[in-house]
């Protein structure tokens, strides 16, 4: 699958079809983005060389940043970090009895030369796996930065004058000073 429409830029890999409804958090930012990426379910455990393949393959076909998502013991993103010099990022994913804690250790414990950006566990961390992409292709993509300097501003003006405001009347509403 492919999102965007134009060549990917961003690969987002997930270790099973079960973690997919945590990982549409990061179709959902890189679409209102419009950053053109790619899906793949690839197993570091069930499939390695393929992982390794597509990690491998992944620059060359013009890939920039790899989100990889994964549960249980979580070694995709350390396996596809391995075979690329392209940023991964880690998205640890609430799946095992563990509650994702196993996840997040697998995904953060890299060893030294082996880097693994790693996100919160579950839906919060595929969404923050996404904007980091996004950021990361905003140095070399000024339209895209102008975008995220503006959904910035959106989040802050939301806070500071919406809900301040909301606040503000509750407030005045109960005689509070």
């Amino acid at each position: 699958m492919t999102g965007g429409g134009n060549a990917p830029l961003v690969g987002i890999l997930m270790g099973s079809d079960s973690d997919l409804p945590v990982m549409e958090e990061a179709f959902t930012v890189l679409d209102a983005y419009e950053v053109p990426y790619e899906v793949k379910i690839l197993s570091a455990h069930r499939s390695p060389k393929a992982t390794s393949g597509y990690a491998a393959t992944a620059a060359e076909r013009g890939i920039r940043v790899l989100i990889a998502g994964a549960g249980w013991a979580a070694h995709l993103a350390g396996v596809v970090a391995s075979e690329t010099i392209l940023p991964v990022i880690g998205v640890p994913i609430d799946s095992s009895p563990l509650k994702g804690m196993d996840s997040l250790l697998a995904t953060v414990q890299m060893p030294p030369g082996i880097p693994v950006a790693t996100m919160a566990i579950g839906k919060g961390g595929a969404r923050n796996a996404a904007l980091f992409a996004v950021q990361i292709l905003a140095l070399q993509d000024h339209d895209l930065a102008e975008k995220l300097r503006g959904n910035k501003r959106g989040m802050a003006d939301e806070v500071v004058i919406q809900k301040d405001q909301k606040l503000q009347e509750y407030l005045s509403r109960r005689g509070a000073r």
